[in-house]
């Protein structure tokens, strides 16, 4: 029979690696008061599209130009800006 925990112990070569945590992946919370602030206007944003969308008739200026518009606004450059977003240090 092979002794596989004696060839491939796992705890002794992961005690071998240095404990230095100078990389740190996560500092505090992702989000600050101001992608809240961003992703609150992509959401009013997306609310007035849709209803600019409904209320408008079918062939209106308001259905086929305003609310795509805030659409595209709101799902392409606010909210992708609200989570991507980060204060220089």
């Amino acid at each position: 029979m092979v002794d596989l925990i004696g060839q491939c112990n796992f705890f002794a070569a992961m005690s071998d690696k240095k404990s230095n945590n100078d990389i740190h992946l996560f500092e505090g919370w992702a989000f600050g008061k101001i992608n809240y602030i961003l992703f609150t206007i992509g959401v009013a944003l997306l609310l007035v599209g849709y209803a600019a969308m409904a209320t408008g008739s079918v062939n209106s200026f308001q259905s086929l130009t305003l609310a795509p518009i805030l659409l595209f606004i709101s799902y392409i450059i606010v909210i992708p800006l609200a989570l991507v977003y980060r204060k220089k240090k």
